[in-house]
């Protein structure tokens, strides 16, 4: 009785979102399927109150229940999502901008949504000849300086389970189809703190990326260029750069 009198306080009310909230991310991180028993197993809440949380969510449409009697993530928030990723692009811009006034070439941010890196906002370089990758545009994370950055982010089992799943397939003469040595290049981005895509892509294109630290979205940020023009020069100028625009993204998320 307690508990229910607490819940029409503010105090209440607000304990009350933090677990729905909560409740959510436990279910996206187990990859958005979880029974009533795993959700009070995983959260150590009661089961009462599970049971109640989950069917307030189920009203609301951001929880369903399957036949299986499992519950999944609801399609309303799908519209957060894309809500919250076009705000995403808009938190990025001026810092992208920073990076093209400095080095000139084309800045973008990304993000590893399921398996797959999507590029959510771009500010293209000023020269007649740049890259244009699109927002929206989505790739295979093993082949580009992005998907790279954010992997060094991961447990390597988590991304060894994500290779098997895609395949890792050979887009140019440079990509890297082996787990063990794409795994390499992923140590060496954790040591160094940036990762490269050498046209593993594209040919001809080069990449440097960094991952935007502390925010609960897998993002990273890169500057990209024809490979003529992303010289180790500008590579070394871009790192410092590149990662001075992710802790100052992440400080404007937080």
């Amino acid at each position: 009785m307690a508990e229910e009198n607490s819940g029409k306080g503010r105090s209440g009310s607000v304990q009350s979102i933090g677990r729905a909230f909560g409740l959510l991310e436990t279910m996206a991180d187990a990859g958005g399927m979880m029974g009533l028993s795993q959700l009070a197993a995983a959260s150590g809440l009661p089961l009462p109150t599970i049971h109640r949380l989950v069917r307030t969510l189920v009203d609301l449409g951001y929880l369903r229940q399957e036949p299986s009697r499992q519950y999944v993530l609801g399609p309303k928030l799908i519209r957060l999502g894309e809500s919250s990723s076009d705000m995403l692009s808009v938190w990025a811009r001026p810092h992208l901008a920073r990076l093209v006034d400095e080095l000139g070439e084309s800045a973008n941010m990304a993000m590893l949504d399921g398996d797959q890196i999507v590029y959510l906002a771009q500010v293209p370089s000023r020269h007649s000849m740049r890259m244009f990758t699109e927002v929206g545009r989505r790739v295979l994370p093993h082949c580009t300086a992005v998907g790279k950055a954010i992997f060094s982010q991961l447990r390597e089992a988590e991304v060894r389970e994500l290779l098997q799943r895609t395949g890792m397939p050979k887009h140019t003469e440079n990509t890297i189809t082996d787990p063990d040595a794409f795994m390499a290049q992923v140590r060496a981005t954790q040591e160094q703190g940036y990762a490269t895509d050498e046209g593993e892509q594209e040919v001809g294109v080069r990449c440097v990326a960094v991952a935007v630290p502390d925010v609960p979205s897998r993002l990273a940020m890169s500057i990209s260029g024809p490979a003529g023009r992303m010289t180790e020069e500008l590579v070394e100028r871009a790192v410092p750069l590149l990662t001075q625009a992710g802790k100052a993204l992440s400080e404007d998320l937080r």
